[in-house]
């Protein structure tokens, strides 16, 4: 079973895209899935294969979560931030905007979907690897 430490400690080595490389590879080897990022708070909880869950603390304040979703809104926000023009907390307040709850990173579909506090998926990325 994986530990927030583990995580932690793979996290801690990401640089460079192909940093972040190994450390999908090494989330991986230890069973990760997948994690959840909570827009409303930064908390982070990853799970693995036995049902086993890990959670960090909140980072931030909570954000209040638009209640409709802005798709079209939010798409300008996330190629703002893909392009460095953001910084993360900017983001996440652009995104709770947006009506964006979560982001799920599947780790077995390569996945990134953002989505809403229903679960609806606004935006699925393909992670490159």
């Amino acid at each position: 079973m994986f530990t927030l430490a583990q995580i932690k400690q793979a996290y801690d080595k990401v640089q460079t895209e192909i940093d972040f490389k190994n450390y999908i590879q090494e989330l991986i080897e230890l069973g990760i899935k997948g994690y959840d990022t909570h827009v409303t708070d930064g908390r982070v909880v990853y799970y693995g294969d036995t049902n086993h869950e890990v959670s960090t603390d909140k980072k931030y304040d909570e954000l209040l979560i638009a209640t409709n979703a802005n798709k079209e809104r939010f798409i300008e926000y996330l190629v703002l931030h893909e392009s460095g023009q953001t910084d993360y907390y900017t983001f996440c307040q652009q995104a709770a905007q947006s009506g964006i709850a979560r982001s799920r990173i599947n780790i077995t579909e390569m996945t990134c979907t953002y989505l809403t506090h229903s679960g609806d998926a606004i935006v699925i990325e393909k992670i490159p690897v």
